[in-house]
């Protein structure tokens, strides 16, 4: 399953990167997410390790995600090494500095488990998650303009 959203927030990057990197700013927007937390003592660059739980509309996922690019105040790429609910999972944030502040796209890949009937399920539940992401995308740019 492969869902994207893009959205304008009028700040330049800058203002929202840290709110795509630091648990505590993450927590404030995302819906889905129940835990979000740093996975070991590095909390910046690629090789930073992340572990999430999240619901989103099935079973709890837990996952340790590494960061696999990092490229400040431009882009961000989340990769699952392990966990249970997926059998793999990425995501990735660009940031693009636009005249009125910026724009956001988001992109998410999961594959899920069970083979084709796994992916089925991914089919049945891709509209839920392009909805979710526009939903968590205006709670981030509401955050992020407010301050």
């Amino acid at each position: 399953m492969k869902a994207q959203g893009s959205i304008e927030i009028a700040a330049p990057p800058e203002r929202i990167w840290p709110y795509l990197i630091q648990p505590g700013k993450v927590m404030l927007w995302s819906s889905t997410y129940k835990k979000y937390e740093y996975a070991g003592e590095q909390q910046e660059g690629v090789g930073t390790k992340y572990y999430l739980e999240e619901q989103a509309g099935g079973p709890l996922m837990k996952i340790n995600f590494e960061v696999e690019e990092w490229e400040v105040n431009k882009k961000l790429t989340l990769k699952m090494k392990s966990g249970i609910g997926v059998k793999d999972y990425e995501q990735t944030y660009s940031l693009e500095k636009t005249t009125q502040g910026s724009r956001l796209d988001f992109m998410e890949f999961v594959e899920m488990p069970m083979g084709f009937f796994g992916k089925l399920i991914g089919r049945l539940v891709e509209p839920m998650s392009v909805k979710t992401i526009t939903k968590i995308q205006l709670k981030l740019k509401e955050l992020v303009e407010a301050n």
